[in-house]
């Protein structure tokens, strides 16, 4: 099974993020969304220790190795459950492991004997350091009555000596969190672009043949009446009117095929 896009953020909000090196509540070293040196590279230990100058390049690089570690976390919840679960039940599954890295506790051994009730109490056997005890309990309620936890996931700040600092440099909505995750950013606004019409809707090209055949027209009517040097100047304003109006149309018709409309 693969962690829902709910479990995900779940196990954000319990772990946190930090964006830089730092030692949890018993002193190992660790880095970004839980990521230690056992869920292998990188070793928070040898990175450079203080708050990145790119946070959001940072981020998505802490979600880059989040990507791989669930993998890891998901493989040894699907080896250690021999029954069919639940999505919740698995989720929780996956945050534990992921927190304790044990996949032979007893609540697991009484889950896979069949026996849910029970392994949902037995959960609560692993609250040490007591920091814990919210966590296991919000695991033990995914697990028994699948409600997962809501609000913001917490980008927490970390000292150069790798103390975390309880200040927020950000927070995350669940939104925010799995677009990380799924490594998509934001779309781009598509360019407005105006109706598609067909080349004989063009109203240039309409006004422009239009304007040629109303003097035409009127050319034709007048012309009988005229003296030949009067005829010879209406054909010559006539021919003008024609080239201009076939000059028109070809730069329209360049025009169109450039994707203007």
């Amino acid at each position: 099974m693969r962690t829902s896009d709910e479990g995900l953020c779940a196990l954000m909000q319990h772990e946190g993020i930090v964006p830089a090196p730092y030692r949890d509540s018993v002193g190992v070293w660790t880095y970004g969304i839980g990521h230690t040196k056992a869920a292998g590279d990188p070793n928070p230990e040898t990175r450079v220790k203080g708050m990145p100058a790119d946070l959001d390049a940072e981020l998505q690089f802490v979600f880059d190795v989040f990507r791989e570690d669930i993998k890891k976390y998901e493989a040894l919840a699907d080896k250690a459950i021999t029954v069919p679960v639940e999505q919740h039940e698995f989720d929780a599954a996956v945050s534990f492991i992921y927190n304790t890295g044990s996949t032979t506790a007893t609540w697991i051994k009484t889950l896979n004997s069949g026996n849910r009730d029970l392994a949902a109490q037995q959960i609560m056997n692993w609250t040490k350091p007591p920091e814990i005890i919210p966590r296991r309990t919000s695991e033990q309620v995914l697990f028994r009555d699948g409600i997962y936890p809501t609000g913001y996931i917490t980008v927490w700040k970390a000292s150069d000596s790798g103390n975390v600092i309880w200040s927020p440099a950000r927070t995350l909505s669940h939104d925010d969190a799995l677009a990380l995750m799924h490594n998509q950013p934001e779309p781009k606004p598509k360019p407005e672009t105006r109706p598609s019409r067909g080349i004989h809707q063009s109203n240039t090209l309409r006004a422009s043949f239009g304007a040629m055949f109303a003097s035409l027209g009127s050319a034709v009517t007048a012309f009988s009446a005229l003296d030949s040097l009067a005829q010879y100047i209406v054909l010559g304003f006539a021919g003008i009117g024609i080239l201009m109006t076939i000059w028109i149309a070809r730069e329209r018709l360049k025009k169109w095929g450039q994707g203007y409309k």
